[in-house]
C-alpha cells in the first residue's frame, strides 16, 4: 500500500485512528450490554462513553505496546488514561483480544467492500456506455490471436459488462460472508459472557454474530473474500490485456487517451504506449498475491493461533486499497477510451475476404457436397490468400469444383458483413434487459 496506488477514502478505513475507533465502539458497546445484563454499573457503561470524543493517541498507544507488547492491552490501558481507572476495570470484561480484532477486521473488510461496490458500479456505467455507443461498430473477432470472424465493439464492451457485473455479484455475497461479529470470549464458549453481549455489539456495528466461532472467526470466511478480490483483479486484467493489444501499433483499433502534455518516452518523442492498461495488469498481480495466503490461513491449530495475524495485517489494506485504485483507473481507462472504426474495417479487409471462410463452408454444405469435400475446396483457396496475397472471392470464383455447386451471385451473398451483426441486439437483450 503505498501513496501512488491509494485513494484517500479507502486509505482512511486502514488507518490507526480508524482502527482505534472501531476498537473503542466495540468496547463501549459491550459495555452498554453488560449494563443491560446487570453485570457492570450503568454508570460506569456510561462513563465509558467519554472517550467519544477523544482523539485517541496513536503515539502514546504505541508507547504503552513498546513495553506491554500486546496491541490491545496498549489501547485498553490509553482508554483508562483518558476514561479513569473506577470505568476502565469493567471494560473488555469476559472478552478476549481476537474478540476486537477479528470484529474490526471484518467491520474494515466490509466497509471497504462498500467502496469497491461503489467502484464496480461507477466501472459498469462506463462498460454499459461505450457498449451501446458501438453496438455495430465492426471489429476483427481474434482466436489464438489470428483473425476469425467480425464481430462489433460493442459486443466486446458488452462482454466485459457482463463479467464485471457477475464479479459485483460475487462481491455482494463475500460482504455478506465476512461481515460477521464474534463476542464470544476464551476459546468462544461464552463462559465469560453472555452470547446477549455479542448480539448487541453486532447489531450496532452492522455485523452478523458469527454462528460458532472459536477464539476467532473461521478463516474461511477470509479465503473465500480474498478469492473473490483476485477474481475481480483477474476480470480487469482481462480487459486491460485486450485495450493493450488493441493500441499495438499494427494493430490500433483503440488506444488509451493521451493528455496534452504527456510523454511516452524518454528516449523517443513519437511513443504514446498503453501505460495504464500496463499499470494496471501489474496491479492485478498484487491483488492476486493476497489470495494464496488467504487459504492458507483457514488452517490454525486448535481454538487459535495467530499465524494469519502477520498475513491479514499486510492483505487487508494492501488488496482493498489496491484494488480500489485499479478499478477507478480502469473505469477512466474505458471512459476515455479512444476507438478507431476505419482501422478496424482496415484490419477486417487485411486478407481479402477471408474471414468469410466459413460462410462459403457451410453454402456449400447446403448444395449437397460433403462438410469434408467442402472443408478442402475452401481452404485449398484459403492458403493462396496467406500465401500469395490473393483476393478469396475471386479464387473461389475462379475454382471449378466450388462453381459447380455455387454460381457468383451465390458466393458473393456469404460476403456480406452486415450478417455477422443480426443478432447483435439479442445479445444486448441478454446481457442489458429490455
Amino acid at each position: 500500500m503505498i501513496p501512488r496506488y491509494s485513494r484517500p477514502e479507502m486509505t482512511a478505513i486502514w488507518s490507526p485512528e480508524t482502527k482505534f475507533r472501531i476498537w473503542f465502539e466495540i468496547e463501549a458497546h459491550a459495555c452498554d450490554a453488560q449494563a443491560a445484563l446487570g453485570v457492570i454499573p450503568a454508570e460506569d457503561a456510561k462513563a465509558v462513553w467519554k472517550a467519544a470524543d477523544a482523539t485517541f493517541d496513536v503515539a502514546r498507544i504505541d508507547e504503552i505496546e513498546a513495553v506491554t507488547r500486546h496491541d490491545v492491552i496498549a489501547f485498553l490501558t490509553h482508554l483508562a488514561e483518558i476514561i479513569g481507572n473506577a470505568p476502565a476495570r469493567f471494560v473488555h470484561q469476559g472478552m478476549t483480544s481476537s474478540d476486537v480484532l477479528d470484529t474490526t477486521f471484518n467491520i474494515q473488510l466490509a466497509r471497504a467492500c462498500d467502496i469497491l461496490l461503489a467502484d464496480m458500479d461507477a466501472l459498469l456505467a462506463a462498460l454499459k456506455r461505450r457498449a451501446f455507443e458501438h453496438r455495430n461498430t465492426l471489429r476483427m473477432g481474434r482466436s489464438h490471436g489470428i483473425h476469425a470472424e467480425p464481430t462489433t465493439m460493442g459486443l466486446t464492451f458488452a462482454r466485459f459488462y457482463a463479467e464485471m457485473a457477475r464479479n459485483r455479484a460475487r462481491l455482494v455475497n463475500a460482504r455478506a460472508e465476512i461481515a460477521t461479529g464474534a463476542i464470544s470470549g476464551a476459546v468462544g464458549t461464552f463462559a465469560n459472557i453472555d452470547p446477549a453481549v455479542e448480539e448487541h455489539v453486532c447489531a450496532q456495528m452492522g455485523l452478523t454474530p458469527e454462528p460458532i466461532s472459536t477464539q476467532v472467526i473461521p478463516r474461511d470466511r477470509h479465503a473465500m473474500f480474498f478469492a473473490t478480490l483476485g477474481v475481480i483483479a483477474s476480470s480487469i486484467e482481462n480487459v486491460a490485456t485486450e485495450i493493450r493489444h488493441m493500441q499495438r501499433t499494427e494493430v490500433l483499433e483503440a488506444e488509451e487517451f493521451f493528455n496534452p502534455g504527456q510523454k511516452g518516452s524518454s528516449a523517443m518523442p513519437h511513443k504514446r504506449n498503453p501505460v495504464l492498461t500496463e499499470n494496471l495488469t501489474g496491479l492485478a498481480r498484487l491483488v492476486r498475491s493476497a489470495v494464496v495466503p488467504a487459504l492458507e490461513n483457514v488452517a490454525l491449530w486448535h481454538e487459535r493461533d495467530i499465524s494469519h495475524s502477520s498475513v491479514e495485517r499486510a492483505i487487508g489494506p494492501d488488496a482493498t486499497v489496491t484494488l480500489d485504485f485499479a478499478l477507478a483507473r480502469l473505469t477512466g481507462v474505458i471512459d476515455k477510451l479512444l476507438i478507431y472504426p476505419d482501422n478496424m474495417l482496415k484490419n477486417m479487409n487485411k486478407f481479402r475476404g477471408l474471414i468469410h471462410s466459413q460462410r462459403v463452408l457451410l453454402a456449400l454444405t447446403q448444395k449437397g457436397v460433403s462438410r469434408e469435400d467442402a472443408y478442402r475446396l475452401v481452404q485449398r483457396n484459403a492458403m493462396k490468400v496467406w500465401e500469395q496475397g490473393a483476393d478469396f472471392q475471386d479464387e473461389l470464383n475462379a475454382d471449378a469444383d466450388v462453381r459447380a455447386a455455387l454460381s457468383e451471385a451465390e458466393i458473393a451473398t456469404n460476403f456480406d458483413l452486415g450478417y455477422h451483426t443480426k443478432h447483435v441486439d439479442t445479445i444486448f437483450e441478454r446481457v442489458f434487459g429490455g
